[in-house]
């Protein structure tokens, strides 16, 4: 089994020049998660999620982390204490990130395939737990050809083992 066998070829993308808001709407309409990003002539250049998304909206540097020494222990202990995110910050987060282009916040390091891929290639990047990569774009030399998701792979793995393939 390859790439090209498991991949959805109809891949829905997202343009690197598009608005952080008209990305948010079109991810609020789907069931997935992230698209990839492509340039004006299909090719891939980076892929954003939900997750590029959650960040713009609660920064880390909204939590101070304060060390706190109790006897009897001998080390001190580390609080996180999350500054005000009440509506307002919110709002204000939106507006000021609302107009700018997808490409300031895509992930551009992305972990790709080409169609004649093993599973077993899939595999390694989606059990990889430092990238925690949830779908992986199937690339023919730059081009974007298709996306291969975890559902995908595990579908097709139960159809393998009970027979149905």
């Amino acid at each position: 089994m390859q790439a090209r066998d498991l991949m959805t070829a109809d891949v829905e993308t997202v343009e690197q020049s598009e608005e952080v808001s008209e990305v948010l709407q079109k991810l609020a309409k789907r069931k997935f998660t992230g698209f990839p990003v492509v340039d004006d002539e299909n090719r891939l250049v980076g892929v954003v999620t939900q997750r590029d998304m959650v960040e713009l909206f609660q920064p880390k540097s909204r939590t101070v982390w304060i060390p706190i020494g109790l006897p009897p222990f001998l080390e001190s202990l580390e609080y996180g204490f999350e500054l005000s995110w009440d509506e307002l910050e919110t709002e204000l987060d939106l507006a000021r990130n609302a107009g700018k282009p997808v490409k300031k916040i895509m992930t551009t390091d992305v972990l790709t395939v080409a169609p004649d891929a093993s599973v077993d290639d899939i595999l390694e990047i989606l059990a990889n737990d430092d990238r925690d990569v949830n779908r992986v774009p199937v690339v023919e030399g730059e081009e974007l050809v298709g996306i291969v998701t975890r559902e995908d792979v595990l579908r097709a793995l139960h159809a393998e083992r009970s027979g149905d393939a």
